[in-house]
């Protein structure tokens, strides 16, 4: 624990073609080994094929997606006095359902079979805006298996 106090909260920059903070959150994340530039071409060809496929605005596309796989409820693991463990359901904040939202739809776009990541991102962010998907599979194991433990929400 820090001494000096707390770190202030820096806001997130938005990105260079589409002025927005949502879009410079999911570069950061597609980024490897610090190739930004790499993570911007992938997702703006991810945006461009989404434009050909659906012919709407991928922007919207996209919000709808990750507003699609945000969870609103989730486990942590806990350690009871006795030593076993149990998974606890918490209510999750907007900000770390986003941050969880964006990671389980780059996980499920790289399991995907395809060509290119770019590919295999559109693909992913069309299906989950229309409710099918791994990210959405994700979510709803999440969601069941707080569902089952909603008896140990004591030990929060």
């Amino acid at each position: 624990m820090s001494r000096r106090g707390t770190a202030e909260k820096r806001t997130v920059k938005s990105d260079p073609i589409f002025r927005n903070r949502l879009v410079n959150m999911v570069v950061n994340r597609i980024m490897k080994d610090g190739k930004k530039s790499l993570a911007y071409q992938i997702l703006y060809r991810a945006v461009k094929k989404i434009q050909q496929k659906t012919e709407t605005n991928p922007l919207l596309v996209l919000r709808q997606a990750i507003r699609r796989v945000t969870p609103n409820i989730g486990v942590k693991t806990r350690r009871n006095k006795k030593g076993s463990t149990r998974k606890v359901p918490i209510e999750i904040g907007s900000k770390q359902g986003r941050a969880l939202a964006i990671r389980w739809l780059l996980e499920a776009s790289q399991k995907r079979p395809g060509r290119n990541m770019a590919f295999k991102l559109s693909s992913e962010l069309v299906d989950a805006a229309k409710g099918s998907g791994g990210a959405i599979r994700k979510k709803e194991a999440t969601h069941r298996m707080a569902e089952a433990n909603r008896a140990l929400a004591h030990f929060r």
